[in-house]
């Protein structure tokens, strides 16, 4: 072709991508794509690759929303992520719709609920290969990808081709350190997104996932004191969940310590984005997967489970950088997000139930979402034939409505196996021990005790959701308007729980077999290891 033809030919052929009349132009061209975002087409490349904006997604592990001192929060400091609200947007409805780390990573991926992913609805799955993430989709669409940490986790992504499948993009770990702590992680996060950046291809956008693993347990006990100079008078809120002693206060400095050094890596990491001029148009989002991973947090349905911290930062583009955003916005809203500012005309994923953030970027007006649906199935193995303890619930203003659809069924997993849906920690012992002394106990009650079909919590007025208010006279009207929104979306979805084919997720097979059936191969006598609990969890005579 003519030099002169390719100037008038060009534009024509730019116009059709942007409007979608040439939706995947992979097709049209005879290179092939690779999971990381190889080699794609030149003109998707170098037309759109420059304008449209980086994503780095950072993700820890198992932080509750009110614990960065953006929200306030006096005993952890978190600079980074306040400056990242600070330049950007804070969000104080941001709701993870399952509160446990596959579950909730899958949500973010795909852009749906967790009881429209089939297997990818429990926890530990066996990723479906039906589901395309938004990172997969971004590679194909020119992107580089790449991640460092921890990605999508655990269970089993599956393949493509005989490779395994890559999820959140190729995985960068390779650089170590020393941790200040026996219970960090000893990856370099910061080092390697670096090494990222150098192998960046010119002029190409990149999607890059800094999973960091704290603060997932475990701890060092006592780390909070005696090597983050913090005391235990420092803790000014103990949930009313827990009872408040230098066991639990402890517990949770160790906790903070491990959030303020997620949020050095992310310090680290801005800077390097400074450094290649690349911070401005780059979207940085900074949350969590699910809350702490204490007793009647993690893995439950309440504020301290699925209220997660949110910031999102985007100089060139989010309009008037300061606002705190009331709106309430869900994780599966970040896909189609991405996708959106990608330019990503035909993602070829699963339809996606979430709805782009831009216009809250963009501070147009628009009908606010005044609600968020929540749920769980299976999370840890536990309970007979690796049973689950379904939930549905509904956030609506001041008002927590939850519907436990097998209530006979232990919350936590069973006494017998040492309650596995809750991880071992100090907190949890010193509530065991509590129940053990007397069942009846009210702490052990709210968190390993068995619960009504229905409850209702005044969020307001109960921000740790101690106080049932379902079946009460007053609340009778708001409890019934409740259930109905809830169960009316919910069948609109299709989720099978509502649909009376709930029995679907139970069938599901927990990827790891070393501890697959584990309530009935440790009632046979089998002894199982199962990392997570302690040794003193286990009631077996209960």
């Amino acid at each position: 072709m003519k030099k002169d033809s390719l100037h008038k030919v060009l534009p024509v052929l730019v116009f059709l991508i942007s409007a979608g009349f040439i939706a995947n132009i992979d097709k049209f061209s005879n290179k092939t794509t690779t999971q990381g975002g190889g080699e794609t087409n030149l003109l998707l490349q170098k037309n759109a690759g420059e304008k449209r904006p980086n994503i780095l997604f950072c993700i820890a592990d198992d932080a509750t929303f009110k614990h960065l001192s953006a929200y306030g929060c006096k005993w952890i400091k978190t600079p980074a992520f306040d400056r990242v609200a600070k330049e950007g947007l804070l969000f104080s409805n941001a709701y993870t719709p399952n509160a446990k780390c596959s579950p909730s990573r899958s949500c973010i991926l795909i852009g749906r609920n967790s009881w429209q992913l089939e297997e990818a609805g429990n926890h530990v799955p066996y990723f479906p290969a039906k589901f395309k993430t938004f990172v997969e989709t971004l590679a194909e669409n020119g992107y580089q990808t790449g991640f460092t940490g921890k990605g999508w986790a655990p269970g089993n992504p599956g393949e493509i081709n005989g490779n395994q499948r890559l999820l959140t993009g190729p995985g960068f770990n390779d650089k170590k350190l020393s941790p200040p702590t026996s219970g960090i992680s000893a990856i370099d996060y910061a080092s390697n997104f670096e090494t990222f950046l150098n192998q960046r291809e010119n002029g190409k956008p990149f999607c890059f996932w800094y999973g960091g693993h704290e603060p997932h347990r475990v701890y060092e006990y006592g780390s909070g004191v005696n090597k983050n100079g913090k005391k235990l008078s420092d803790v000014d809120d103990v949930p009313a969940f827990w009872m408040d002693n230098d066991t639990v206060r402890n517990d949770m400095l160790d906790y903070g310590l491990e959030i303020e050094y997620f949020d050095k890596q992310l310090e680290k990491i801005l800077a390097l984005l400074e450094k290649n001029n690349a911070l401005d148009n780059t979207i940085i989002v900074v949350t969590s997967d699910n809350g702490m991973p204490f007793p009647r947090a993690k893995g439950h349905v309440y504020e301290y489970s699925n209220h997660l911290p949110l910031a999102i930062m985007w100089k060139e583009g989010i309009k008037n950088p300061g606002r705190k955003i009331d709106d309430f916005v869900s994780f599966i809203d970040f896909a189609p997000t991405f996708l959106q500012v990608a330019q990503v005309k035909n993602s070829h994923m699963q339809p996606i139930e979430g709805k782009s953030l831009l216009d809250i970027f963009k501070a147009t007006n628009v009908q606010k979402r005044d609600h968020v649906l929540l749920g769980k199935e299976r999370n840890d193995v536990g309970r007979p034939d690796d049973q689950g303890y379904p939930v549905r619930a509904i956030v609506k203003g001041q008002y927590l409505y939850l519907k436990n659809y097998e209530p006979a069924r232990w919350p936590a997993a069973n006494p017998e196996t040492g309650y596995m849906d809750t991880d071992g920690s100090p907190t949890k012992t010193a509530i065991l021990s509590a129940g053990r002394r007397n069942r009846k106990d009210f702490y052990w009650q709210l968190s390993f005790g068995k619960r009504s079909a229905e409850e209702l919590y005044n969020l307001k007025t109960d921000p740790y959701c101690v106080e049932n208010l379902a079946g009460k006279k007053d609340f009778q009207v708001v409890q019934n308007s409740l259930r109905e929104q809830m169960e009316k979306e919910l069948k609109a979805q299709n989720d099978p729980r509502i649909l009376g084919k709930g029995y679907l997720f139970d069938q599901y097979l927990y990827a790891e077999p070393k501890v697959r059936d584990y309530y009935n191969r440790f009632k046979k006598g089998e002894k199982i290891k199962a990392a997570w609990i302690n040794e003193s969890d286990y009631e077996p005579d209960f």
